[in-house]
């Protein structure tokens, strides 16, 4: 059973604790990044803390802070609907409209990755279908981002779910987003992000979950933090 994405040991202290942030579905939080290369990741390979693969998220989705909601997500975190992001518009109220085309009558066949359309004889493709987005892996505090939790990263639009935790992030309102490669971790470095959730994961899954790694000192602060007992959580050192 893997613990963590950035292991500790029960000498070393850990980090000073931050009251956490309001529970509410917009936030502004810290980010950093990590990845699987990392010298203090290794002996993980390239696992989250439940055993599975980390996922580096998908390129970023154009004017990402105009789409509401672009996916639903069931209950084990898949993918069920989404709507592509909206296309650039002009504030220019003079810009000529694109001109309005009668219905030409097709038939229409669809693969898995585009339409096509059958006019005249002659196959046409319309345009690409458009594909959910990647969901990237992220830690951090189980308490306060229980695992499953899904956000957005409002300035890019891509989304990431919590399947990770880790010994720096513990008592901390910073979310590691996982990067496939230790340059995207290095462009990245530390930055204040807005963040949209799209589905807060299970305190009582969460809690289930780390009850049986409290020798762990890191995780002893997130049980703690989910029994309620924020004062106690603090003072651990």
């Amino acid at each position: 059973m893997l613990l963590s994405s950035c292991g500790t040991t029960g000498l070393r202290a850990l980090p000073a604790y931050e009251p956490p942030l309001a529970k509410s579905d917009y936030q502004r939080v810290r980010t950093t990044a990590y990845t699987h290369t990392e010298s203090d990741h290794l002996q993980f390979t390239n696992h989250n803390a439940l055993g599975g693969e980390l996922q580096a998220a998908g390129p970023p989705i154009h004017r990402a802070e105009n789409t509401r909601l672009p996916l639903e997500i069931e209950g084990d975190y898949r993918v069920v609907s989404y709507t592509p992001a909206p296309q650039p518009f002009s504030m220019n109220d003079d810009e000529p409209k694109p001109a309005v085309r009668k219905a030409t009558r097709a038939i229409t066949t669809t693969t898995t990755t585009r339409t096509v359309k059958v006019v005249r004889g002659k196959p046409v493709v319309v345009k690409a279908r458009p594909q959910p987005p990647k969901i990237g892996s992220a830690a951090a505090d189980w308490s306060r981002w229980p695992m499953g939790t899904t956000f957005r990263l409002l300035s890019t639009g891509q989304i990431y779910r919590v399947d990770d935790y880790g010994w720096a992030l513990a008592g901390r309102n910073t979310i590691d987003l996982y990067m496939a490669t230790q340059t995207e971790m290095n462009a990245w470095g530390a930055r204040e992000e807005p963040i949209q959730i799209l589905k807060w994961g299970s305190s009582e899954e969460s809690l289930r979950f780390l009850q049986r790694h409290q020798d762990y000192k890191h995780i002893r602060r997130m049980v703690l933090e989910l029994q309620g007992n924020d004062e106690a959580a603090a003072q651990l050192q």
